[in-house]
């Protein structure tokens, strides 16, 4: 197959796609696609119907849900700007329906376009199929070489948080959603075990689900790591302060009274099944093994302390 045309309605593979240095070949992305900076100025054939900045997380879970009730789209596509681009290659994905565009929009880009463009759908749920991933899309840009050099170095940095783990592991829960409460799930389990954390609730590989409290309450962890799927730091903190701060129950739990809090920037390194999830991995390490990986350089403002 030859590609010159690429559409991403991943923003994964569209960061992958830079990294591989053939972004002269993206003719669309989608609203989500924002790293780097220029994948913003590139057209976008799928936008989300929720303004999820406008929203608090509570309307944000509330008009999702309905959406998905009622058989309706949470993403909409350009159709003008589709056609436009004129793919050989379109890349999907599988993960979840929620986070990016899912079976539906690729069927309906398939119906709209008269030239029938290559279909490529990453669904990874661990760091391992993240790196495969990595193989296979460099397989298919005639990219081998590069592919091999990327991996490589992924495989080094994950290797190194590997090499270093404390024999006292602290109890880890990360929380995907606020209100009402997620678990994380997928890949965010491996990254916390192998960041030195034993991981509560969830289990790598499954989606993440809803879960009560009194979960919460059960598990008392030593550590939470708070990472709403798509938000910053930032918002993170917003909905930290507005929501839990003065919560009883939360407030009564070990890891509060213990300040042990911490926000990170969902949206860059953990939501996404992309390759910056192994600086996610990073940042789990300095906030999991703080004394071990102090040195550790990772990107400012991705993860904050809750005091």
């Amino acid at each position: 197959m030859v590609v010159n045309r690429i559409v991403s309605f991943l923003p994964s593979a569209t960061e992958l796609l830079y990294e591989f240095g053939v972004e002269d070949m993206l003719f669309g992305v989608t609203h989500e696609c924002k790293y780097p900076d220029s994948a913003k100025l590139k057209p976008q054939v799928i936008s989300s119907v929720i303004n999820s900045d406008e929203l608090t997380s509570n309307e944000i879970n509330t008009m999702t849900c309905t959406l998905l009730r009622d058989g309706k789209d949470i993403f909409k596509l350009n159709e003008q700007n589709l056609k436009d681009a004129n793919p050989d290659l379109i890349i999907s994905q599988e993960t979840c329906e929620v986070c990016a565009a899912y079976t539906a929009q690729v069927q309906n880009a398939l119906d709209l376009l008269s030239k029938k463009p290559e279909l490529y759908s990453m669904d990874p749920h661990n760091l391992n199929e993240i790196i495969q991933s990595v193989t296979k899309l460099g397989k298919i840009l005639e990219k081998d070489q590069k592919a091999l050099e990327i991996v490589n170095s992924l495989e080094q940095r994950i290797q190194n948080i590997k090499n270093s783990q404390n024999s006292e592991k602290p109890n880890v829960l990360a929380i995907e959603w606020i209100e009402p409460f997620f678990t994380a799930g997928h890949w965010i389990p491996e990254m916390i075990e192998l960041a030195g954390g034993i991981n509560m609730i969830s289990k790598t590989g499954e989606h993440s689900r809803r879960m009560e409290m009194n979960e919460i309450v059960e598990s008392d962890p030593d550590v939470i790591i708070l990472m709403p799927c798509g938000f910053d730091t930032q918002r993170t903190l917003s909905e930290y302060n507005t929501i839990l701060k003065d919560n009883s129950g939360w407030n009564s739990l070990k890891a509060v009274q213990n300040k042990q809090i911490f926000a990170v920037d969902a949206n860059s390194f953990f939501s996404k099944p992309s390759i910056r999830t192994i600086e996610g991995l990073e940042i789990l390490a300095k906030i999991i093994q703080h004394e071990r990986f102090d040195d550790l350089v990772v990107t400012e403002g991705s993860f904050f302390h809750i005091p």
